[in-house]
Protein backbone atom coordinates (compact mmCIF):
# COMPACT_ATOMS: atom_id res chain seq x y z
CA UNK A 1 0.00 0.00 0.00
CA UNK A 2 3.26 2.35 -0.48
CA UNK A 3 2.02 3.54 -3.32
CA UNK A 4 -1.17 5.24 -1.57
CA UNK A 5 1.48 7.04 0.80
CA UNK A 6 3.03 7.96 -2.34
CA UNK A 7 0.30 9.47 -3.99
CA UNK A 8 -0.46 11.45 -0.84
CA UNK A 9 2.88 12.89 -0.80
CA UNK A 10 2.76 13.66 -4.53
CA UNK A 11 -0.73 15.73 -3.90
CA UNK A 12 0.70 17.43 -1.11
CA UNK A 13 3.53 18.67 -3.00
CA UNK A 14 1.86 19.45 -6.12
CA UNK A 15 -0.85 21.83 -3.87
CA UNK A 16 1.90 22.83 -1.10
CA UNK A 17 -0.50 21.49 1.54
CA UNK A 18 0.43 19.74 4.27
CA UNK A 19 0.49 15.71 3.79
CA UNK A 20 -1.70 14.81 6.92
CA UNK A 21 -4.19 16.42 5.34
CA UNK A 22 -4.10 14.71 2.12
CA UNK A 23 -4.34 11.54 3.96
CA UNK A 24 -7.30 12.59 6.48
CA UNK A 25 -9.07 13.32 3.37
CA UNK A 26 -8.05 9.82 1.81
CA UNK A 27 -9.43 8.72 5.24
CA UNK A 28 -12.51 10.07 5.15
CA UNK A 29 -13.03 8.80 1.45
CA UNK A 30 -12.61 5.35 2.57
CA UNK A 31 -15.31 5.91 5.13
CA UNK A 32 -17.76 7.24 2.72
CA UNK A 33 -17.39 4.50 0.63
CA UNK A 34 -17.47 2.36 3.54
CA UNK A 35 -20.99 3.27 4.56
CA UNK A 36 -21.78 3.14 1.41
CA UNK A 37 -21.70 -0.22 1.39
CA UNK A 38 -22.61 -1.19 4.77
CA UNK A 39 -25.09 1.42 5.68
CA UNK A 40 -25.04 5.18 6.33
CA UNK A 41 -26.58 4.70 9.63
CA UNK A 42 -23.72 2.75 10.65
CA UNK A 43 -20.97 4.23 12.35
CA UNK A 44 -17.84 3.69 10.05
CA UNK A 45 -14.54 4.43 10.16
CA UNK A 46 -11.13 4.30 8.44
CA UNK A 47 -7.64 4.93 9.26
CA UNK A 48 -3.93 4.22 6.94
CA UNK A 49 -1.20 3.49 8.95
CA UNK A 50 1.14 6.46 8.15
CA UNK A 51 4.02 4.19 7.82
CA UNK A 52 2.92 1.61 5.80
CA UNK A 53 -0.01 2.59 3.82
CA UNK A 54 -2.19 -0.76 5.21
CA UNK A 55 -6.03 0.32 4.98
CA UNK A 56 -8.25 -0.44 8.19
CA UNK A 57 -11.92 -0.47 8.53
CA UNK A 58 -13.69 -0.58 11.34
CA UNK A 59 -17.59 -0.41 12.74
CA UNK A 60 -18.00 1.63 16.20
CA UNK A 61 -20.34 0.77 18.15
CA UNK A 62 -21.20 2.70 21.86
CA UNK A 63 -22.59 0.69 25.03
CA UNK A 64 -25.54 1.90 25.85
CA UNK A 65 -28.53 0.18 28.93
CA UNK A 66 -31.33 0.63 26.72
CA UNK A 67 -32.67 1.42 22.93
CA UNK A 68 -33.95 5.26 22.98
CA UNK A 69 -37.05 4.52 21.26
CA UNK A 70 -37.28 8.60 20.07
CA UNK A 71 -34.35 7.78 18.41
CA UNK A 72 -34.45 4.28 16.59
CA UNK A 73 -32.21 5.82 13.66
CA UNK A 74 -29.03 5.67 16.07
CA UNK A 75 -29.81 1.66 17.08
CA UNK A 76 -27.74 0.44 14.66
CA UNK A 77 -24.47 2.38 15.91
CA UNK A 78 -25.44 1.27 19.66
CA UNK A 79 -25.31 -2.02 21.20
CA UNK A 80 -26.65 -2.87 24.46
CA UNK A 81 -24.68 -3.31 27.87
CA UNK A 82 -25.64 -7.12 28.07
CA UNK A 83 -24.90 -8.15 24.74
CA UNK A 84 -21.54 -6.08 25.01
CA UNK A 85 -20.37 -8.08 28.06
CA UNK A 86 -20.53 -11.44 25.66
CA UNK A 87 -17.59 -9.60 23.54
CA UNK A 88 -15.83 -7.71 26.79
CA UNK A 89 -16.77 -8.40 30.28
CA UNK A 90 -15.07 -5.75 30.95
CA UNK A 91 -16.88 -3.05 29.03
CA UNK A 92 -18.42 -0.02 30.22
CA UNK A 93 -21.97 2.05 29.16
CA UNK A 94 -20.14 5.22 26.86
CA UNK A 95 -17.47 2.91 25.30
CA UNK A 96 -17.10 1.39 22.13
CA UNK A 97 -17.15 -2.13 20.56
CA UNK A 98 -15.45 -1.88 17.65
CA UNK A 99 -15.59 -4.54 14.93
CA UNK A 100 -13.38 -5.21 12.11
CA UNK A 101 -14.31 -4.78 8.44
CA UNK A 102 -12.97 -6.87 5.40
CA UNK A 103 -11.19 -4.59 2.79
CA UNK A 104 -13.17 -3.12 0.85
CA UNK A 105 -13.47 -3.78 -3.03
CA UNK A 106 -14.38 -0.32 -3.94
CA UNK A 107 -15.87 -0.58 -7.23
CA UNK A 108 -16.20 2.02 -10.37
CA UNK A 109 -18.79 4.29 -8.09
CA UNK A 110 -17.14 3.78 -5.47
CA UNK A 111 -13.78 4.74 -6.69
CA UNK A 112 -15.20 7.75 -8.05
CA UNK A 113 -16.81 8.88 -4.59
CA UNK A 114 -13.84 8.25 -2.87
CA UNK A 115 -11.76 10.20 -5.22
CA UNK A 116 -14.39 13.34 -5.37
CA UNK A 117 -14.30 13.09 -1.85
CA UNK A 118 -10.40 13.46 -2.04
CA UNK A 119 -10.39 16.57 -4.53
CA UNK A 120 -12.62 18.39 -2.38
CA UNK A 121 -10.84 18.18 0.94
CA UNK A 122 -7.89 18.48 -0.68
CA UNK A 123 -9.24 21.66 -2.58
CA UNK A 124 -11.11 23.31 0.86
CA UNK A 125 -7.36 22.83 2.20
CA UNK A 126 -5.80 24.71 -0.87
CA UNK A 127 -8.46 27.30 -0.41
CA UNK A 128 -7.71 27.70 3.60
CA UNK A 129 -4.53 27.78 2.91
CA UNK A 130 -4.74 30.54 0.29
CA UNK A 131 -6.79 32.58 2.76
CA UNK A 132 -4.74 32.49 5.39
CA UNK A 133 -1.52 33.65 3.48
CA UNK A 134 -3.34 36.60 2.00
CA UNK A 135 -5.63 38.00 5.12
CA UNK A 136 -3.12 39.89 6.13
CA UNK A 137 -1.84 41.38 2.60
CA UNK A 138 -4.80 43.43 1.42
CA UNK A 139 -3.49 46.57 0.06
CA UNK A 140 -0.64 45.08 -1.80
CA UNK A 141 0.06 45.24 -4.52
CA UNK A 142 0.17 41.40 -6.56
CA UNK A 143 1.28 39.83 -10.10
CA UNK A 144 -0.32 36.67 -11.82
CA UNK A 145 -1.25 35.34 -14.61
CA UNK A 146 -4.79 35.18 -16.47
CA UNK A 147 -6.39 32.05 -15.96
CA UNK A 148 -9.88 32.71 -17.42
CA UNK A 149 -11.79 34.86 -18.56
CA UNK A 150 -15.86 34.57 -18.14
CA UNK A 151 -18.33 37.41 -19.02
CA UNK A 152 -15.21 39.91 -18.30
CA UNK A 153 -14.79 38.69 -14.91
CA UNK A 154 -11.57 37.47 -14.87
CA UNK A 155 -9.60 34.48 -12.47
CA UNK A 156 -6.28 35.21 -12.13
CA UNK A 157 -3.65 32.83 -10.97
CA UNK A 158 -0.62 34.08 -8.33
CA UNK A 159 0.89 31.01 -8.56
CA UNK A 160 0.23 30.25 -4.26
CA UNK A 161 -3.54 30.48 -5.33
CA UNK A 162 -5.90 31.66 -7.12
CA UNK A 163 -7.42 35.26 -6.74
CA UNK A 164 -10.86 36.55 -8.46
CA UNK A 165 -11.51 40.44 -10.02
CA UNK A 166 -14.52 41.22 -11.39
CA UNK A 167 -15.31 43.20 -14.75
CA UNK A 168 -16.39 46.52 -12.81
CA UNK A 169 -12.98 46.29 -10.99
CA UNK A 170 -11.48 46.34 -14.46
CA UNK A 171 -10.68 49.33 -16.43
CA UNK A 172 -13.50 50.23 -18.79
CA UNK A 173 -11.18 49.62 -22.13
CA UNK A 174 -9.14 46.48 -20.65
CA UNK A 175 -9.82 42.96 -22.01
CA UNK A 176 -7.88 40.10 -20.79
CA UNK A 177 -7.32 36.95 -22.23
CA UNK A 178 -6.09 33.41 -20.85
CA UNK A 179 -2.13 33.85 -20.49
CA UNK A 180 -2.23 37.84 -19.76
CA UNK A 181 0.27 39.02 -16.81
CA UNK A 182 -1.96 41.86 -14.71
CA UNK A 183 -0.75 43.56 -11.93
CA UNK A 184 -3.48 44.53 -9.60
CA UNK A 185 -4.49 45.78 -5.92
CA UNK A 186 -5.86 43.26 -3.43
CA UNK A 187 -8.86 44.80 -2.49
CA UNK A 188 -10.57 41.84 -0.08
CA UNK A 189 -10.08 38.88 1.10
CA UNK A 190 -12.77 37.37 2.78
CA UNK A 191 -14.49 33.52 3.62
CA UNK A 192 -17.62 33.06 1.04
CA UNK A 193 -20.19 30.32 0.80
CA UNK A 194 -18.04 28.63 -1.77
CA UNK A 195 -14.68 28.93 0.14
CA UNK A 196 -12.52 32.09 0.58
CA UNK A 197 -11.64 34.14 -1.98
CA UNK A 198 -9.19 37.00 -2.83
CA UNK A 199 -10.41 39.72 -4.76
CA UNK A 200 -8.58 42.04 -6.67
CA UNK A 201 -9.03 45.56 -8.01
CA UNK A 202 -7.53 47.55 -10.94
CA UNK A 203 -10.13 50.62 -10.28
CA UNK A 204 -9.25 51.64 -6.58
CA UNK A 205 -7.73 54.46 -5.33
CA UNK A 206 -5.28 52.99 -3.25
CA UNK A 207 -4.10 51.00 -6.85
CA UNK A 208 -2.59 54.18 -8.33
CA UNK A 209 -1.39 55.42 -4.75
CA UNK A 210 0.16 52.51 -4.36
CA UNK A 211 1.82 52.32 -7.94
CA UNK A 212 3.03 55.82 -7.42
CA UNK A 213 5.03 54.00 -3.92
CA UNK A 214 6.55 51.96 -6.68
CA UNK A 215 7.26 54.23 -8.82
CA UNK A 216 8.85 57.09 -6.25
CA UNK A 217 11.34 56.31 -3.73
CA UNK A 218 10.41 59.75 -1.67
CA UNK A 219 7.27 57.88 -1.00
CA UNK A 220 8.43 54.85 -0.42
CA UNK A 221 10.52 56.66 2.35
CA UNK A 222 8.00 58.45 3.58
CA UNK A 223 9.37 61.96 2.77
CA UNK A 224 6.54 62.59 0.67
CA UNK A 225 2.93 61.51 1.77
CA UNK A 226 -0.17 60.66 -0.33
CA UNK A 227 -2.94 62.35 1.08
CA UNK A 228 -5.99 61.94 -1.43
CA UNK A 229 -7.00 60.22 -4.36
CA UNK A 230 -9.91 60.73 -6.65
CA UNK A 231 -10.10 59.09 -9.61
CA UNK A 232 -12.24 57.98 -12.53
CA UNK A 233 -10.99 54.50 -13.59
CA UNK A 234 -9.17 54.82 -17.16
CA UNK A 235 -10.03 58.15 -18.13
CA UNK A 236 -8.82 60.79 -15.04
CA UNK A 237 -7.80 60.68 -11.72
CA UNK A 238 -5.97 63.43 -9.34
CA UNK A 239 -3.37 62.69 -6.21
CA UNK A 240 -2.84 65.26 -3.51
CA UNK A 241 0.70 64.90 -2.42
CA UNK A 242 2.42 66.55 0.42
CA UNK A 243 6.70 66.68 1.22
CA UNK A 244 7.95 66.18 4.91
CA UNK A 245 11.05 68.06 3.44
CA UNK A 246 11.00 71.60 2.23
CA UNK A 247 13.56 71.18 0.06
CA UNK A 248 12.28 68.88 -1.90
CA UNK A 249 9.13 69.40 -4.38
CA UNK A 250 6.17 66.77 -4.06
CA UNK A 251 5.04 67.51 -7.37
CA UNK A 252 8.04 67.28 -8.96
CA UNK A 253 9.59 64.34 -7.19
CA UNK A 254 5.99 62.36 -8.28
CA UNK A 255 6.35 63.47 -12.12
CA UNK A 256 9.88 62.59 -12.46
CA UNK A 257 12.29 63.57 -14.86
CA UNK A 258 11.10 64.30 -18.14
CA UNK A 259 7.62 62.94 -16.51
CA UNK A 260 9.03 59.12 -16.48
CA UNK A 261 7.73 58.26 -12.91
CA UNK A 262 4.00 59.65 -13.68
CA UNK A 263 4.14 58.37 -17.33
CA UNK A 264 4.90 54.98 -16.55
CA UNK A 265 2.25 54.63 -13.89
CA UNK A 266 -0.09 56.15 -16.61
CA UNK A 267 1.07 53.52 -18.50
CA UNK A 268 0.37 50.34 -16.45
CA UNK A 269 -3.63 52.29 -16.08
CA UNK A 270 -4.21 52.28 -20.10
CA UNK A 271 -3.65 56.25 -20.51
CA UNK A 272 -5.39 57.16 -17.47
CA UNK A 273 -4.62 61.35 -17.14
CA UNK A 274 -2.90 61.79 -13.82
CA UNK A 275 -3.31 65.65 -12.03
CA UNK A 276 -0.55 65.74 -8.97
CA UNK A 277 -1.54 68.52 -6.62
CA UNK A 278 0.30 70.16 -3.76
CA UNK A 279 -1.86 69.16 0.08
CA UNK A 280 -2.75 72.50 1.87
CA UNK A 281 -4.24 72.87 4.93
CA UNK A 282 -6.10 75.91 3.58
CA UNK A 283 -9.50 74.40 2.17
CA UNK A 284 -10.13 77.32 -0.50
CA UNK A 285 -6.35 77.14 -1.62
CA UNK A 286 -6.31 73.66 -2.10
CA UNK A 287 -9.64 73.61 -3.51
CA UNK A 288 -8.47 76.33 -6.02
CA UNK A 289 -5.31 73.88 -7.22
CA UNK A 290 -7.63 70.81 -7.41
CA UNK A 291 -9.66 72.66 -9.69
CA UNK A 292 -6.61 73.02 -12.01
CA UNK A 293 -6.41 73.59 -15.28
CA UNK A 294 -8.91 76.17 -14.79
CA UNK A 295 -8.79 79.67 -13.26
CA UNK A 296 -10.34 80.31 -10.33
CA UNK A 297 -11.53 83.99 -8.96
CA UNK A 298 -13.30 83.96 -5.73
CA UNK A 299 -13.62 80.93 -3.15
CA UNK A 300 -17.07 81.10 -1.00
CA UNK A 301 -17.06 78.74 1.93
CA UNK A 302 -20.00 77.76 4.38
CA UNK A 303 -17.61 75.28 6.37
CA UNK A 304 -21.33 74.71 8.86
CA UNK A 305 -22.16 72.42 5.48
CA UNK A 306 -18.75 71.89 3.93
CA UNK A 307 -19.17 73.74 0.80
CA UNK A 308 -17.78 75.64 -1.47
CA UNK A 309 -19.16 78.31 -4.14
CA UNK A 310 -16.32 78.53 -6.60
CA UNK A 311 -16.49 81.31 -8.76
CA UNK A 312 -14.69 81.40 -12.68
CA UNK A 313 -14.12 83.87 -14.80
CA UNK A 314 -17.29 83.00 -17.98
CA UNK A 315 -14.42 81.62 -20.32
CA UNK A 316 -13.18 79.49 -17.56
CA UNK A 317 -16.35 77.34 -17.01
CA UNK A 318 -16.40 74.39 -19.29
CA UNK A 319 -12.96 73.83 -17.66
CA UNK A 320 -13.40 74.06 -14.56
CA UNK A 321 -16.70 71.58 -14.83
CA UNK A 322 -14.36 69.36 -17.12
CA UNK A 323 -15.98 66.94 -19.53
CA UNK A 324 -19.61 65.58 -18.04
CA UNK A 325 -18.67 67.39 -14.39
CA UNK A 326 -15.90 65.25 -14.27
CA UNK A 327 -13.19 68.11 -12.87
CA UNK A 328 -15.02 69.36 -10.71
CA UNK A 329 -16.47 65.32 -9.26
CA UNK A 330 -13.09 64.67 -8.96
CA UNK A 331 -11.83 68.08 -7.06
CA UNK A 332 -15.40 67.26 -5.03
CA UNK A 333 -13.65 63.42 -3.92
CA UNK A 334 -10.16 65.18 -3.10
CA UNK A 335 -11.25 67.36 -0.80
CA UNK A 336 -14.35 65.99 0.73
CA UNK A 337 -16.29 69.42 0.10
CA UNK A 338 -19.88 69.96 -1.97
CA UNK A 339 -18.49 72.14 -4.97
CA UNK A 340 -20.68 74.37 -7.02
CA UNK A 341 -18.86 76.11 -9.76
CA UNK A 342 -20.59 79.43 -11.07
CA UNK A 343 -19.42 82.34 -13.50
CA UNK A 344 -18.43 85.85 -11.98
CA UNK A 345 -21.98 87.09 -13.89
CA UNK A 346 -24.08 83.98 -12.28
CA UNK A 347 -21.77 85.11 -9.06
CA UNK A 348 -23.30 88.93 -9.13
CA UNK A 349 -26.56 87.67 -10.28
CA UNK A 350 -27.81 85.66 -7.13
CA UNK A 351 -25.67 88.04 -5.08
CA UNK A 352 -28.14 90.76 -6.18
CA UNK A 353 -30.72 88.10 -5.54
CA UNK A 354 -29.90 87.35 -2.04
CA UNK A 355 -29.40 91.29 -1.73
CA UNK A 356 -32.79 92.00 -2.75
CA UNK A 357 -34.74 88.91 -0.88
CA UNK A 358 -33.09 90.08 2.33
CA UNK A 359 -33.73 93.47 2.19
CA UNK A 360 -37.47 92.93 1.50
CA UNK A 361 -37.41 90.56 4.84
CA UNK A 362 -35.85 93.29 6.97
CA UNK A 363 -38.75 96.35 5.54
CA UNK A 364 -41.84 93.71 5.88
CA UNK A 365 -40.48 92.49 9.62
CA UNK A 366 -39.26 95.55 10.97
CA UNK A 367 -40.87 97.94 9.09
CA UNK A 368 -37.89 99.94 8.04
CA UNK A 369 -37.21 101.75 5.14
CA UNK A 370 -34.83 100.96 2.46
CA UNK A 371 -31.56 102.45 3.37
CA UNK A 372 -31.64 100.82 7.33
CA UNK A 373 -32.42 97.39 5.28
CA UNK A 374 -29.50 97.72 3.04
CA UNK A 375 -27.50 98.30 5.82
CA UNK A 376 -28.47 95.79 7.86
CA UNK A 377 -27.57 93.48 4.35
CA UNK A 378 -24.37 94.99 3.79
CA UNK A 379 -23.41 94.17 7.83
CA UNK A 380 -23.81 90.70 7.35
CA UNK A 381 -27.10 90.04 8.89
CA UNK A 382 -28.90 87.33 6.98
CA UNK A 383 -32.21 86.71 9.09
CA UNK A 384 -34.54 88.11 12.09
CA UNK A 385 -33.14 86.19 14.39
CA UNK A 386 -29.38 87.24 13.73
CA UNK A 387 -30.84 90.62 14.77
CA UNK A 388 -32.39 89.49 17.89
CA UNK A 389 -28.92 87.05 19.06
CA UNK A 390 -26.36 90.57 18.26
CA UNK A 391 -26.17 92.89 21.12
CA UNK A 392 -27.17 96.64 21.43
CA UNK A 393 -23.52 97.56 21.49
CA UNK A 394 -22.69 96.02 17.88
CA UNK A 395 -25.96 97.26 16.26
CA UNK A 396 -25.30 100.53 17.48
CA UNK A 397 -21.22 100.23 15.95
CA UNK A 398 -22.62 100.32 11.91
CA UNK A 399 -22.43 103.66 10.27
CA UNK A 400 -26.02 105.60 10.71
CA UNK A 401 -27.07 103.71 13.86
CA UNK A 402 -27.31 104.75 17.33
CA UNK A 403 -28.08 103.17 20.84
CA UNK A 404 -31.52 104.15 20.54
CA UNK A 405 -31.93 102.63 17.15
CA UNK A 406 -30.01 99.33 18.01
CA UNK A 407 -32.93 99.11 21.11
CA UNK A 408 -35.56 99.81 18.59
CA UNK A 409 -34.75 97.43 15.85
CA UNK A 410 -34.31 94.19 18.47
CA UNK A 411 -37.64 95.29 19.97
CA UNK A 412 -39.32 94.94 16.53
CA UNK A 413 -37.20 91.84 15.60
CA UNK A 414 -38.70 90.27 18.80
CA UNK A 415 -42.19 91.13 18.45
CA UNK A 416 -41.79 90.10 14.63
CA UNK A 417 -40.28 86.43 15.94
CA UNK A 418 -43.15 86.17 18.48
CA UNK A 419 -46.03 86.85 16.31
CA UNK A 420 -44.64 84.29 13.74
CA UNK A 421 -44.55 81.61 16.45
CA UNK A 422 -48.24 82.07 17.50
CA UNK A 423 -48.73 81.66 13.82
CA UNK A 424 -46.70 78.74 13.47
CA UNK A 425 -48.18 77.22 16.66
CA UNK A 426 -52.19 77.76 15.64
CA UNK A 427 -51.27 76.45 11.93
CA UNK A 428 -49.37 73.62 13.33
CA UNK A 429 -52.27 73.01 15.60
CA UNK A 430 -54.95 73.32 13.01
CA UNK A 431 -53.04 70.94 10.66
CA UNK A 432 -52.08 68.16 12.93
CA UNK A 433 -48.26 68.08 13.43
CA UNK A 434 -47.19 66.40 16.76
CA UNK A 435 -44.97 68.89 19.47
CA UNK A 436 -41.50 66.32 18.45
CA UNK A 437 -42.49 67.35 14.92
CA UNK A 438 -42.84 70.97 15.72
CA UNK A 439 -39.50 71.17 18.05
CA UNK A 440 -36.76 69.38 15.35
CA UNK A 441 -33.85 70.45 14.82
CA UNK A 442 -32.68 71.56 11.12
CA UNK A 443 -35.92 72.65 9.59
CA UNK A 444 -37.55 76.17 9.80
CA UNK A 445 -40.99 76.92 10.91
CA UNK A 446 -41.87 77.73 6.86
CA UNK A 447 -40.22 73.91 6.08
CA UNK A 448 -42.51 72.27 8.55
CA UNK A 449 -45.37 73.46 7.49
CA UNK A 450 -44.81 72.17 4.07
CA UNK A 451 -44.36 69.28 5.19
CA UNK A 452 -47.88 69.35 7.04
CA UNK A 453 -49.86 70.04 4.64
CA UNK A 454 -48.01 67.35 2.01
CA UNK A 455 -48.90 64.87 4.92
CA UNK A 456 -45.72 64.61 7.08
CA UNK A 457 -46.74 65.23 10.65
CA UNK A 458 -45.29 63.14 13.25
CA UNK A 459 -41.45 61.91 13.45
CA UNK A 460 -42.02 58.52 12.17
CA UNK A 461 -43.77 60.34 8.53
CA UNK A 462 -40.67 62.25 8.59
CA UNK A 463 -37.85 59.41 9.08
CA UNK A 464 -40.10 57.44 6.00
CA UNK A 465 -38.72 59.96 3.78
CA UNK A 466 -35.97 59.72 1.99
CA UNK A 467 -33.07 62.62 1.53
CA UNK A 468 -34.30 63.47 -1.80
CA UNK A 469 -37.84 63.17 -1.09
CA UNK A 470 -37.12 65.85 1.96
CA UNK A 471 -35.27 68.68 -0.52
CA UNK A 472 -38.43 68.39 -3.27
CA UNK A 473 -40.98 69.19 -0.16
CA UNK A 474 -39.61 72.16 1.12
CA UNK A 475 -37.60 73.13 -1.78
CA UNK A 476 -34.67 71.70 -2.71
CA UNK A 477 -32.55 75.05 -1.93
CA UNK A 478 -33.34 75.31 1.42
CA UNK A 479 -32.18 72.06 2.57
CA UNK A 480 -28.44 70.46 0.95
CA UNK A 481 -28.28 66.58 0.93
CA UNK A 482 -26.40 66.37 4.02
CA UNK A 483 -28.47 68.52 5.87
CA UNK A 484 -31.61 66.64 4.45
CA UNK A 485 -30.04 63.11 5.55
CA UNK A 486 -29.01 64.19 9.32
CA UNK A 487 -32.81 65.61 9.75
CA UNK A 488 -34.20 61.94 8.73
CA UNK A 489 -31.39 60.50 11.11
CA UNK A 490 -32.26 62.22 13.70
CA UNK A 491 -36.10 61.61 13.20
CA UNK A 492 -35.28 57.56 12.93
CA UNK A 493 -33.22 57.68 16.31
CA UNK A 494 -36.61 56.63 18.41
CA UNK A 495 -36.77 53.89 16.33
CA UNK A 496 -32.91 52.49 17.24
CA UNK A 497 -34.57 53.57 20.71
CA UNK A 498 -37.46 51.89 20.78
CA UNK A 499 -35.20 48.58 19.43
CA UNK A 500 -33.03 48.29 21.96
CA UNK A 501 -35.77 49.05 24.81
CA UNK A 502 -37.96 46.40 23.72
CA UNK A 503 -33.62 44.01 23.03
CA UNK A 504 -33.19 45.13 26.55
CA UNK A 505 -36.78 43.66 27.93
CA UNK A 506 -36.36 40.64 26.58
CA UNK A 507 -33.32 40.12 27.76
CA UNK A 508 -34.52 41.14 31.26
CA UNK A 509 -37.23 38.49 30.72
CA UNK A 510 -34.98 35.73 29.92
CA UNK A 511 -33.03 36.29 32.75
CA UNK A 512 -36.16 36.40 35.36
CA UNK A 513 -37.49 32.91 34.07
CA UNK A 514 -33.89 31.17 34.56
Amino acid sequence: MQELLQAADAAAREKNIDREIVIVAMEEAIQKAGRSKYGYDHDIRATIDRKTGEIALYRYRTVVEAFDPETPELEPQQILLKDAKKINKEIQIGEFIIDSLPPLDFGRIGAQTAKQVIFQKVRDAEREKQYEEYKDRVGEIVSGVVKRVEYGNVTVDLGRGEAFMRRNDALPREHFKTGDRVRAYIADVRQEPRGPQVFLSRTHADFLAKLFKQEVPEIYDGIIEIRAVARDPGSRAKIAVISRDGNIDPVGACVGMRGSRVQAVVSELQGEKIDIIPWTEDTATFVVNALSPAEVTKVVMDEDNRRLDVVVPDDQLSLAIGRRGQNVRLATQLSGWNIDIMTEAEESERRQNEFKTRSALFIEALDVDEVIAHLLVVEGFVSIEDIVETSDAEIARIEGFDEDIAVELKRRATGWLATKKDAFEKRAKEIGISKELAAVEGLTQDMIIVLGENGVKTMDDLGDLAGDELREMVGEDKLTESQANAVIMAARAGWFAEDDAASAAAAAKTVSNA
